[in-house]
């Protein structure tokens, strides 16, 4: 059983910084794609951004050019860099991972922007 584990989640003002992890409970190139959702209060969940094995990185529209999903192989870990955070990034977010048509969520970390 894969186990995901999302951290680094918190209050930041508009315009700051997160950085959120994923630290997945075996080798993450066994995994085709590892995908970050998020969802808003009310509101469906989203995606985010993703990795695939080959090192392919794709962004919803919104987080274009200011988020950046990058993994670190030997820490099984991926992660989420966000700038220029804005109120409407207030979410949970998820990491997704599968292998093939099976799939894996973590538990989600709260990120909320506010001054």
């Amino acid at each position: 059983q894969v186990q995901l584990v999302e951290s680094g989640g918190g209050l930041v003002q508009p315009g700051g910084s997160l950085k959120l992890s994923c630290a997945a409970s075996q080798n993450i190139f066994n995994f085709n794609s590892v995908v970050w959702y998020r969802q808003a209060p009310g509101k469906e969940r989203d995606f985010v951004a993703s990795i695939n094995v080959g090192g392919r990185t794709d962004y919803g529209d919104s987080v274009k050019g200011r988020f950046t999903i990058s993994r670190d192989n030997l820490k099984n870990t991926v992660y989420l860099q966000m700038i220029n955070l804005k109120p409407e990034d207030t979410a949970v977010y998820y990491c997704r991972a599968n292998i093939v048509s099976k799939y894996f969520w973590g538990q989600g970390t709260q990120v909320t922007v506010s001054s």
